[in-house]
């Protein structure tokens, strides 16, 4: 295990918690790949400001945000995280989604980021406008990472 690739991912979880978008930004590399795997490689995003643009759409229209620890596992520069995050939007609705995270590393960064989440917890916990919110979205953002992940 290489405790300072897990480092690495917790930071960057503690930044995405925060809504620190700089931070965040700074622990991908300039080619890191993100995708949310529901959603496809078709829709992921490539680079630091594409990726916090992506995470913004979901994130940012929160009243709260919160992300919470649990099992991480790291293989040399290869980290597997399982945690759980809160969402509560300004309207009332709340959810708590389960989330297994991957992430490959490159020199101390994030190179490649994949999320595995149950869409439908958030279908049915969020406001009845939130796929609405999302497809009326900026989406500047899609980069096509099919075959690539």
């Amino acid at each position: 295990m290489t405790n300072s690739a897990a480092t690495v991912v917790l930071g960057l979880w503690r930044a995405l918690s925060d809504r620190d978008w700089d931070a965040v930004a700074g622990f991908v590399t300039e080619d890191c790949v993100y995708v949310d795997v529901p959603f496809g490689p078709a829709l992921a995003a490539r680079g630091p400001a594409d990726i916090v643009k992506r995470l913004k759409v979901g994130l940012e229209p929160l009243a709260e945000y919160s992300n919470h620890d649990g099992l991480i596992v790291a293989d040399g520069d290869d980290v597997i995280y399982e945690h759980s995050e809160t969402w509560k939007w300004r309207t009332g609705e709340v959810a708590v989604l389960p989330f297994v995270t991957v992430h490959r590393l490159r020199d101390g960064k994030v190179t490649l980021w994949k999320d595995y989440w149950d869409s439908a917890t958030l279908i049915n916990n969020g406001p009845p406008t939130w796929m609405d919110d999302l497809t009326a979205a900026d989406t500047s953002w899609i980069y096509d990472a099919t075959g690539q992940i």
